[in-house]
C-alpha cells in the first residue's frame, strides 16, 4: 500500500512541474486549483475502480452519496447510462 509520504512526494513533484511551467509568473488561487484538480482526479479514479458504482464510491471516499452526486455534476463526471433501443430509463 502507498504511504502518505509517497503521496506527499507526488504532490511535491506535480508542484515542481507546475512552477516550472509558470516560467517565473506569480501563481494565484493555488489552493483552489490544487484542491479542484486533486478532487477531480480522485473522483475519476475511484469511480473507475468501483465500476461507476456511486454507492460504493461514496463509501470508499467516506462521503454521503448526495455529496458525491453533487461533486460528480460539478466536475462533469456523471456516468452516462447506455440504453438499448426500446429500453426505458424508468423501467
Amino acid at each position: 500500500m502507498s504511504s502518505p509520504n509517497s503521496l506527499n512526494n507526488a504532490v511535491h513533484s506535480v508542484l515542481e512541474h507546475y512552477f516550472t511551467t509558470l516560467d517565473g509568473e506569480i501563481p494565484s488561487n493555488l489552493h483552489a486549483i490544487m484542491t479542484q484538480e486533486m478532487e477531480r482526479g480522485l473522483l475519476e479514479f475511484v469511480m473507475r475502480r468501483t465500476g461507476n458504482n456511486q454507492s460504493m464510491c461514496a463509501r470508499w471516499l467516506g462521503i454521503n452519496r448526495n455529496t458525491l452526486n453533487k461533486k460528480l455534476k460539478q466536475y462533469g463526471l456523471v456516468p452516462q447510462v447506455n440504453l438499448s433501443v426500446g429500453d426505458s430509463p424508468h423501467a
